[in-house]
Formats: C-alpha cells, sequence, structure tokens
C-alpha cells in the first residue's frame, strides 16, 4: 500500500526565555497500514499512539528542539519502541528538557528517511532554532516544514536561538526552490503551498 499522510493535533504549553504560551502542535503520521514514521510527537504520546495504532514506528523526527514539538518525544518513542532522531544543532535545546542526553541519532542535511516505499529527505533550514530541519517527500508531493514555514509566512524569530535573515535565507534557497504546487504542512495551523507562500517570502527578503 503506498504511503500516505495523517494529521493529529495535539494541545499544550510552549516554553522559552522566561514565557510559556498555550499552542496547539500538528503531528504527522507518515506511512502505510503496517510502518510509520511521526513527525513531532506533540503533548500527548497516549493520543498519539493510539492514532498509530498497530503500525510499527519506524522512527521519530524531530523538526527542531522547542520544548513543545520534544518535551513528550522520549515517552512516546519509548511507548513506540522507535528512536529518536533529531539535528544536534538543536543540542542545548535538548539539554534544557533531557539535560545531560543526546536524541538516539543525529540529522544531516540530505539524510533520507524510507517509509513504505516513499522517501523523506532532510533539508536544514536553520532561522527558528539553529538545528531546524524540513522533510520533503516528493512522492507525496509534501514537504513538512515544522516552525519554519507557515501558512502566512517564516515561523517566529524574537525569541533565543532565532534570527529572520537566516530564516527567510533557509527558505528562500532550500524550499521556495521546491515545485510550487508542493503542499506545506506545518508544525502549527493550517497546510499551506510553495506556490502560495512565495510572494511574501520574497517580499520579506527584498
Amino acid at each position: 500500500m503506498a504511503a500516505h499522510i495523517d494529521r493529529l493535533v495535539t494541545s499544550g504549553t510552549f516554553s522559552l526565555d522566561g514565557g510559556t504560551w498555550d499552542v496547539d502542535n500538528n503531528v504527522w503520521l507518515v506511512g502505510d497500514d503496517s510502518e510509520v514514521l511521526v513527525i513531532d510527537p506533540a503533548h500527548d504520546p497516549q493520543a498519539i499512539l493510539a492514532a498509530v495504532g498497530k503500525r510499527t514506528v519506524k522512527a521519530v523526527l524531530l523538526t527542531h528542539g522547542h520544548d513543545d514539538h520534544i518535551r513528550h518525544a522520549r515517552e512516546f518513542a519509548g511507548l513506540a519502541g522507535a528512536p529518536v532522531f533529531m539535528n544536534p544543532e538543536d543540542q542545548m535545546l535538548w539539554e534544557d528538557i533531557y539535560p545531560g542526553t543526546t536524541p538516539d541519532s543525529a540529522i544531516a542535511d540530505g539524510d533520507t528517511f524510507e517509509i513504505a516505499g516513499t522517501e523523506l529527505v532532510a533539508l536544514h533550514t536553520p532561522g527558528h532554532s539553529p538545528g531546524s530541519t524540513c522533510f520533503y517527500a516528493a512522492s507525496l508531493g509534501t514537504v513538512f516544514t515544522g516552525d519554519t514555514l507557515f501558512n502566512g509566512g517564516p515561523g517566529a524569530t524574537g525569541r533565543s536561538y532565532s534570527d529572520f535573515p537566516t530564516i527567510v535565507k533557509s527558505i528562500t534557497e532550500r524550499l521556495l526552490t521546491l515545485p510550487a504546487e508542493t503542499v506545506v504542512n506545518t508544525g502549527h495551523g493550517d497546510s499551506t503551498s510553495i506556490a502560495d507562500e512565495k510572494p511574501g517570502i520574497l517580499a520579506e527578503g527584498q
């Protein structure tokens, strides 16, 4: 069976730089009826496990190290019996939650993850955080952007380890070069497309 995408919305909090905010996160499941990759298992491990069902979780992929995306990743991965992957440039954010430890495996730009005949390619897109990484599935016409690109523009860059010129450069060079019809599945909120976001991003970069 060909790979398909499931979306689960979970609710919790995001904390950084002394502030805490209520957030809803998108959890993405990519796979078929037997195996799946889980991207950013936020807030509610039991609900995500229920969405996985009887499928085997091959890996947990983290788009970046902010606590709303990673705080429950270890618990979910333990329940699912799966390794956790993250770009090591966000190690300082990981250590805020899991001191003295590292994820199970590192993600580098260009790494590939195969699931149900579909390949996801890691695209390093720093800016929202130093290690922010998107996952492009060409055969599905989709890119999972975490908090790098949203419906409406770039992710936030007003907090520690973030940089606005860097995120615009990342989006312009790594995401806007994807086919215009590519669906952008985000870390929060509604999906969008490369075509819909391109004019705004190009304007930001001027």
